[in-house]
């Protein structure tokens, strides 16, 4: 089951390093100060706890805004899902 809700930036872990393009980060802040986050962040939820793993431009355009939360479909699953997004 799949839910979309505004979550804590400083609750979602971000497992594995990504390297942004400056200028897309700088477009999507522009455009969420604008009009708002139009499209939600992919979560993992894995006991109680929140991990991303896509969506990284528009975590890192919300974080640089000093936004608390961000949008995000938020999805419920075991360990061993989260062990295959890290493998």
């Amino acid at each position: 089951m799949v839910r979309v809700q505004e979550i804590p930036l400083n609750q979602i872990q971000r497992p594995l390093p990504r390297k942004n393009d400056p200028e897309k980060v700088l477009a999507l802040m522009e455009s969420i100060a604008e009009i708002g986050q139009q499209e939600p962040i992919d979560v993992l939820e894995v006991e109680g706890k929140y991990y991303g793993f896509s969506g990284c431009h528009r975590y890192e355009a919300c974080q640089r805004l000093g936004k608390e939360t961000i949008l995000a479909r938020v999805r419920k699953a075991p360990k061993s899902v989260l062990k295959m997004h890290l493998a």
